[in-house]
């Protein structure tokens, strides 16, 4: 049996620090805030009194003296996944793949070592059992004769079968069973789920193996796994998705290799996760008519360019207090937006019901909808329908006034090649734009009541 790690119990709020688990932290007072945490391992007492000089040659490097050299990422065949990672898999990298159970993580991450037939690959499951994970593949419609499974769930044991093994990709599925000789407590706790991941941490970083693992979010969003990990990994990806629909969405939320703005979208099929080329043809109602309370936003997800539907209801408070609902959009922002048009407008929002949905349920936090947002509920407080072929990309302040937006030429190809004619943009983003280039009829506006004027108050 190896000997224990010693451990101690840390209050989440404040930092004090008990030899035993408490109720309430005698510090800040709150209640349920302890956590076990390893503060020593039997292997590292003492080490730093060895002062012999290493042999190997392990000595620090000045700056200038360290090569640059390009890193030969491996690419998969999920354009998505190659995308949120920042290219491909970096070796040596601890990928964590974060989010609610149910969402289509463990489909993922087989789909990915299925597709990596040139790379021994060693899926371990702690959560199900091989005849189950080949039951999934089945449905998943694929083969990989270099995939190996493993239900291995003691840590100790898994890196022995690891170095019989010698596999090119590690994927653990999930964190929360993995446990450790060193720390006393179960499966899924803090310390059992520190300790592994920082003894996969070294595995990956001395053997130059990735390793993906996996881990399940509370209703908390801290205890499950991302919350505690996301400092001690290279690469948070977070899953996301409401059941209801059928599209997920992988968010890239730390990225020690790439750019932390790239989102991969993937839409939930019978036989597995489906890659969406074009987001824009999911996020956009097919309509054969004009309906008010409709308008097209052109947004930015990272470097992806992308149309949305935005959808507005607006009708008399009957009920009491006036309601304010937005779903996929900022509430306080929506606030403001609705202030600025009564402001600025005239327009009567305050005794009145104002329902705010972005279609397909997806998330959006650019500013450059808030112009689309605006004529979406001018379009539903005057009942006058916006033409299907126009769509809106523009900031929109809180003098009224059109600002200027980043990466305005994606925005206006991508609604050009989805067949609108016209786009709505602040005149600040024409000062560098070459309009001679475009088909798509380019109108520039300072000011909200020009757009009001000539969409709304000559219908």
């Amino acid at each position: 049996m190896a000997a224990k790690a010693k451990t101690a119990f840390f209050c989440r709020n404040c930092g004090f620090e008990s030899p035993k688990w408490q109720g309430k932290c005698p510090s800040c007072a709150e209640w349920n805030t302890f956590t076990e945490e390893v503060i020593e391992r039997p292997d590292d007492k003492e080490v730093w009194k060895d002062e012999k000089p290493d042999k190997k040659g392990n000595f620090p490097l000045a700056l200038d003296e360290i090569a640059a050299g390009d890193i030969q990422r491996i690419a998969t065949g999920d354009l998505e996944l190659n995308r949120t990672l920042g290219g491909g898999i970096v070796p040596g990298s601890l990928v964590l793949v974060g989010g609610e159970p149910g969402i289509g993580k463990s489909t993922l991450m087989l789909q990915l070592a299925i597709e990596l037939k040139k790379l021994k690959v060693l899926y371990v499951s702690g959560e199900e059992s091989e005849q189950q994970i080949k039951m999934r593949a089945d449905r998943l419609k694929g083969k990989n004769a270099n995939l190996f499974i493993s239900t291995e769930v003691a840590i100790n044991k898994l890196f022995k079968q690891i170095k019989q093994l010698g596999p090119e990709l590690v994927i653990i599925d999930s964190i929360q069973t993995l446990v450790s000789d060193f720390v006393d407590s179960t499966a899924g706790s803090i310390a059992q789920i520190k300790e592994c991941a920082g003894q996969l941490m070294r595995y990956a970083k001395e053997s130059n193996v990735p390793v993906f693992i996996i881990g399940h979010i509370n209703k908390e969003g801290y205890i499950a796994g991302p919350k505690i990990l996301e400092h001690m990994v290279d690469c948070v990806l977070q899953f996301e998705g409401d059941r209801n629909y059928t599209h997920r969405i992988l968010r890239t939320i730390k990225n020690r290799f790439g750019s932390t703005s790239e989102i991969g979208i993937y839409k939930m099929e019978g036989d597995g996760l489906q890659q969406v080329n074009n987001p824009s043809e999911l996020l956009i109602t097919e309509k054969e008519e004009p309906l008010s309370g409709v308008a097209i936003a052109a947004t930015m997800e990272g470097m992806r360019p992308m149309l949305i539907e935005v959808q507005a209801l607006v009708s008399p408070a009957v009920y009491g207090n006036p309601q304010r609902t937005a779903t996929g959009f900022d509430l306080r922002r929506m606030s403001m937006l609705l202030a600025v048009l009564e402001k600025r407008g005239g327009f009567a929002f305050g005794n009145k019901d104002v329902f705010l949905n972005i279609a397909g349920g997806l998330r959006v936090e650019d500013p450059a909808i808030d112009l689309s947002i605006a004529c979406a509920l001018l379009s539903s407080i005057s009942d006058i329908a916006l033409p299907l072929n126009i769509c809106f990309a523009a900031e929109v302040g809180l003098s009224g006034e059109l600002r200027g937006v980043s990466r305005i030429e994606q925005r206006i190809t991508e609604a050009e090649k989805l067949g609108f004619d016209t786009i709505y943009i602040s005149k600040h983003n024409m000062k560098s734009l070459n309009v001679a280039k475009y088909k798509i009829e380019i109108k520039a506006a300072g000011k909200m009541e020009q757009i009001y004027k000539e969409l709304f108050a000559e219908g």
